[in-house]
This record gives C-alpha cells, sequence and structure tokens, in this order.
C-alpha cells in the first residue's frame, strides 16, 4: 500500500503533462485543417513533389 503514495502522484503529473500538451496543441492550430490532411494522405498529394 505504500506504492500508492508515489504512483498516484506520478499518474497525476502525467495525466496533468498529457493534459497541457493537448491544450498546446490546441493553441498553436495543430488541428486546424485534419479533413485536408486525411484528404491529402488518401489521394497521395504530398508535399514532397517535384518542382518544374
Amino acid at each position: 500500500m505504500e506504492i500508492l503514495g508515489i504512483l498516484i502522484p506520478v499518474s497525476l503529473l502525467l495525466g496533468g503533462i498529457g493534459l497541457a500538451a493537448f491544450f498546446w496543441a490546441l493553441r498553436t492550430k495543430q488541428f486546424d485543417d485534419p479533413v485536408g490532411d486525411a484528404n491529402r494522405i488518401l489521394t497521395g498529394e504530398w508535399d514532397d513533389k517535384p518542382k518544374p
């Protein structure tokens, strides 16, 4: 039972870090155009095409 004194704060800390990373991603517009990204992946329109 003494291990719970370590595991509970560690899990809360890791959960808080994950939540902070999620809010950071939202704030920096990482999820701005998920539909367009999905369509580019499926149709093969990548940015690494040779330039003329």
